[in-house]
């Protein structure tokens, strides 16, 4: 069972446009409306190929229901935590050649009981949890909480941090994929997995990147802060893998036109959990999720029939000086 806990959920409107021309009145050639955060998305991958989850999440206002409707569509299992405010609506505008520019309110801001609920709601989501061993070290996680996205106004950066320590006071994997603040204050509860992109890699480690070798040391960065291992997902280049083994990189042999990249992290986090969370095997699937999502409108999730793990090669001792695209 894999929980996500979505703080800062969106409703996602995406238009499409040949071209952005500012300060000018012009059509949209497409447009979509899609449930948003980042928890979310990973829920929503998961469902899309068989897998267990629930996504605990906030909801208020018109927004918050639509955005229910549409996972109860999806078949997205879902944890509601009622809040007194409406979540928010996000823009994206996407250009024929694959730009994309994103227009992301702050979100509601939520009162302490409020932050307490959702806290109570994503520790007892899970059906059940690890089997521990006498050294109290999780072997093999039944159950995965993933805390994900931005963290509304109102909500500490210490938030993570606090459902790490919870998540393993109930014997629970954690994961958490977030970024600034939040993200380093969650590093000294020593979250079992971390999953930045590159710019947020760079800011939490406080390291400047510019070659594969580059990545790979700011992740050990992060690892030495406290987090037992690091995906990073690194664009156009795929992913690397930090944790008590040793490194892996891995990367799409093949891609095809991007539509999108939105959700594609997303999408990869859900892969790499859902192909054990752990390992090179894990890390294949992670860039094999990824890549197929980017090749979807909006932030459409990927379904098995996207999915390539064949066009993934992952390697164990990277090219250090590989210049990152």
């Amino acid at each position: 069972m894999i929980v996500t806990v979505t703080a800062n959920p969106s409703l996602d409107r995406t238009i499409e446009v040949d071209r952005l021309r500012r300060g000018e009145v012009q059509r949209a050639i497409g447009d979509r409306v899609d449930p948003g955060g980042k928890g979310v998305n990973v829920s929503r991958a998961l469902v899309a190929n068989g897998h267990a989850t629930r996504a605990v999440l906030i909801s208020g206002g018109h927004a918050g229901t639509e955005l229910l409707d549409l996972l109860a569509e999806a078949g997205v299992p879902i944890i509601e935590v009622p809040v007194s405010l409406g979540v928010r609506s996000n823009l994206t505008l996407a250009e024929a050649d694959g730009t994309v520019t994103k227009l992301n309110e702050s979100g509601p801001v939520l009162r302490a009981e409020e932050i307490e609920e959702l806290l109570d709601a994503a520790i007892s989501a899970p059906p059940n949890y690890a089997l521990q061993t006498p050294s109290s070290s999780i072997e093999r996680p039944t159950a995965w909480i993933a805390g994900c996205g931005s963290l509304p106004p109102g909500v500490s950066d210490d938030f993570y941090a606090v459902l790490v320590e919870r998540a393993r006071a109930a014997g629970a994997a954690t994961v958490i994929d977030s970024s600034g603040a939040a993200l380093e204050a969650c590093l000294a509860a020593r979250p079992d997995l971390v999953k930045p992109n590159l710019e947020e890699l760079a800011e939490a480690s406080h390291t400047p990147i510019r070659t594969l070798g580059d990545a790979v040391k700011a992740a050990q960065v992060l690892r030495a802060s406290g987090a037992g291992a690091v995906l990073a997902s690194i664009g156009a280049d795929g992913a690397i893998l930090v944790d008590a083994d040793g490194v892996w990189h891995a990367r799409a042999t093949a891609t095809g036109p991007v539509a999108s990249t939105v959700g594609a992290g997303d999408a990869a986090l859900a892969g790499f959990l859902a192909a054990g969370g752990r390992g090179p095997e894990a890390l294949a699937a992670a860039v094999a999720w990824g890549t197929a999502a980017v090749s979807l409108p909006g932030s459409i999730m990927p379904a098995p029939k996207d999915i390539d793990l064949g066009a993934v090669e992952v390697t164990r001792t990277p090219d250090s000086g590989r210049v990152l695209s």
